[in-house]
């Protein structure tokens, strides 16, 4: 009897792990197919000597192999070559950043495909009367990276620093993202925009190329760039910003204040941010992430979140077919000491301000906060 009963528990284990497994797979089918489709259509458009799309092809064909091969947890592996044409063995390592459970892969994929659904409800909702009609002005924000057939549209103080170190590596720029400094990464023009090509080669590229964008929750966003541009030495928009701002909000500023631009206080920031009549025009580092990247036009397949950065930028490496060693970089290089904005830092900045002010600079965000999904940040607003 008890060798009967031991049966069926063994029995009913086995069939609730396969039963896992299997809708585990489905999801994952669903989400690829949904998210990337560019990837089945690269696997009949492969001509020989085109390593990478064949790279890419493999990756994604081999996935549910792979699954059905592991176990539930997919461990990290070591010692891999960093090319992007490796042999059908590096299906074997997808995941090169710790390591996944089938049902932290679940929910993670689950969550991306809700990401998608929302921001089409969303457009649906409130941006369906806009011209469909994509300009240069739409794309001026995304980067291209041609070897992996990438565009990723830039959202300061999301990560945007590290994930444009990362397109360099992938285009064979650096070796390693730890060796390339903050001026290079923005300044020296090493990574295409998508406005320099002419319409017929950005409508290719948007229509063939795998689109990512990662946001931040907004306020957070906010105080980050508020703290990186006024509160640590920076020239240009101390001149650009912060003298403009000081004459008009501050009651009796120095004239030393008038003269640097120095000093502007998060209460100014926010009164300049608010007014209607601004003494200077926005900036993107506090424009819109919407306004930015412009998702009612333009398809994501990976919308990410700054949040849950390193898991969802390794993963969104892994489908692309990056090399398995290369992970997006965690450092921070500009101003490291300081720390780095959380939830706790933005509310304590925001007591600077009324309530009123608060709920104005969330009506302010409204559309983000609906877009992507991020829940009211304070209690006392509506």
């Amino acid at each position: 009897t008890v060798y009967v009963q031991r049966s069926y528990f063994i029995s009913d284990v086995a069939s609730s792990l396969l039963y896992l497994l299997s809708a585990g797979l489905t999801l994952l089918s669903s989400f690829l197919r949904t998210s990337f489709p560019n990837f089945e259509r690269s696997k009949q458009s492969v001509t020989i000597g085109s390593t990478n799309q064949q790279t890419v092809s493999l990756h994604i064909t081999k996935i549910n192999h792979k699954m059905l091969k592991t176990s539930t947890l997919i461990h990290h592996t070591t010692n891999v070559s960093p090319s992007p044409s490796t042999s059908s063995s590096s299906s074997s390592a997808l995941f090169t950043s710790g390591s996944f459970s089938l049902e932290s892969w679940r929910k993670l994929s689950s969550n991306l495909e809700a990401r998608r659904q929302l921001m089409k409800n969303m457009c649906a909702k409130y941006k369906s009367s806009i011209s469909k009609t994509i300009t240069r002005d739409h794309v001026k924000q995304i980067y291209v990276e041609d070897k992996y057939k990438l565009l990723y549209c830039e959202v300061p103080k999301a990560g945007c620093s590290n994930w444009k170190r990362t397109l360099m590596v992938l285009a064979g720029q650096a070796s390693n993202a730890r060796s390339i400094t903050h001026d290079t990464v923005h300044y020296n023009n090493h990574l295409n925009r998508l406005d320099s090509f002419d319409h017929k080669e950005i409508m290719h590229r948007l229509q063939t190329y795998t689109k990512v964008v990662f946001v931040r929750e907004p306020l957070e966003r906010l105080v980050s760039a508020y703290r990186d541009k006024f509160e640590n030495p920076n020239n240009h928009y101390h001149n650009l910003f912060g003298k403009p701002i000081i004459s008009k909000y501050r009651v009796n500023p120095s004239q030393e204040a008038l003269r640097t631009g120095n000093g502007v206080t998060f209460k100014e920031f926010v009164q300049y941010l608010l007014d209607v009549h601004r003494p200077v025009g926005m900036d993107i580092h506090w424009e819109l992430a919407n306004q930015l990247c412009h998702p009612c036009l333009i398809d994501y397949d990976f919308i990410g979140k700054f949040e849950n950065m390193e898991e969802e930028s390794n993963l969104f490496l892994r489908i692309t077919g990056a090399p398995r060693n290369l992970t997006l970089p965690s450092f921070k290089d500009r101003n490291p000491k300081d720390k780095k904005t959380s939830s706790q830092i933005t509310e304590k900045y925001f007591t600077q301000v009324s309530k009123g002010q608060r709920q104005r600079v969330y009506d302010f965000y409204y559309m983000d906060y609906l877009m992507f999904n991020y829940s009211k940040p304070f209690k006392d607003i509506y």
